[in-house]
């Protein structure tokens, strides 16, 4: 996506008719021309919409559904979406209503090692977009900020504006799945080093799943966006296609990034079972080898503890030293062989 490169303004104030919220609005701007205009205050939203230089931009974090209510019926979005943008979601979705479109985007953001998702909506129209914030803590103050630094990227619409903020998203995307990717190096160094023990066993599972999890929250995006990009939309501009189709093919990046660090533990787990098996075995031959060397005498004193009266060598004198003799010979020959043989 372009970066302007230039320097960033204030943050943006929320509406004065957005104080009764409790900072559930987190900001309601009014651009004309890609220029920051007028805060709109919730009350007056209906008035600032369906211009064709003017650009609104409605956030919302964390929303009571009063508030989701009022601005559904200033932007008059009809009841099939207000019923949608009431509703969190698990996954990512697209709906076309015809006046707008509802993207459904999961958010992904790490706490340690573990995921933690939310749900970005958006709701793209007739010169107005509408996001609603769950969950997430990385606030989009920052591309609000790099986007007001460059009006013209603001002029082209809100369907661009929706475009740059799900690549935003996959921005922190490829930020946690980074994060993730030290992980799994790290697991994969202690599997081989030292083996596979019951905690590093139950580690490896939870890692796993949480990637699972995370496949299964930003794969439909590549899809969704290729919607975008293809199908045509009233509320998307023919022009802002290209934007969701570069969306698209970074998030199958990531998507196949997560597909290989799963590949990845489950080859690091296969490696230190095999390890673990070999050293299983070295020890199984030499335990083994060290029975059949001390069967030698344990067969001769078995034999000579018979107590019979009459057994060869007993009054012989030097039948003692001539037994013990013969079992370290015999002894030594196998410890030998063995030995050669690389099982000792």
């Amino acid at each position: 996506m372009q970066d302007p490169g230039s320097s960033a303004p204030a943050a943006p104030p929320v509406a004065q008719g957005a104080g009764e919220y409790n900072g559930e609005v987190v900001a309601s701007i009014s651009y004309v021309k890609g220029r920051r205009d007028a805060a709109v205050p919730i009350e007056q939203i209906h008035s600032y919409v369906g211009q064709s230089e003017r650009l609104l931009w409605l956030g919302v974090k964390n929303p009571h559904p009063e508030l989701l209510t009022r601005v559904g019926e200033e932007l008059r979005l009809g009841p099939k979406a207000m019923e949608e943008i009431h509703e969190p979601h698990k996954r990512p979705k697209i709906i076309d209503y015809g006046n707008v479109v509802l993207v459904v985007a999961v958010t992904l953001e790490l706490d340690g090692d573990r995921p933690l998702f939310g749900e970005t909506q958006l709701v793209i129209g007739d010169g107005f977009l509408f996001t609603i914030r769950r969950g997430s803590t990385a606030p989009y103050s920052a591309l609000r900020e790099r986007l007001e630094a460059a009006p013209d990227l603001l002029a082209r619409g809100s369907d661009y504006v929706a475009s740059e903020l799900l690549d935003f998203l996959v921005d922190r995307y490829v930020h946690a799945v980074t994060k993730l990717e030290g992980v799994v190096e790290n697991a994969e160094q202690k599997l081989l080093i030292r083996g596979a023990k019951d905690a590093d066993i139950r580690r490896l599972y939870r890692q796993r799943r949480d990637l699972l999890r995370i496949h299964n929250a930003i794969a439909p995006m590549a899809e969704i966006c290729r919607r975008l990009a293809r199908v045509e939309m009233t509320a998307i501009d023919e022009h802002a296609r290209p934007y969701f189709a570069e969306v698209a093919d970074r998030v199958m990046r990531i998507d196949e990034l997560v597909a290989a660090l799963r590949d990845a533990l489950a080859f690091a787990f296969e490696a230190s079972l095999m390890m673990g098996q070999s050293q299983q075995n070295d020890t199984t031959r030499r335990l083994a080898s060290w029975a059949a060397i001390l069967a030698v005498p344990t067969a001769v004193a078995g034999i000579y503890g018979m107590n019979f009266k009459y057994m060869p060598e007993l009054d012989w004198t030097y039948g003692y030293p001539m037994t013990l003799a013969g079992i370290g010979v015999a002894c030594g020959l196998l410890y030998w062989r063995f030995r050669r043989a690389g099982w000792l």
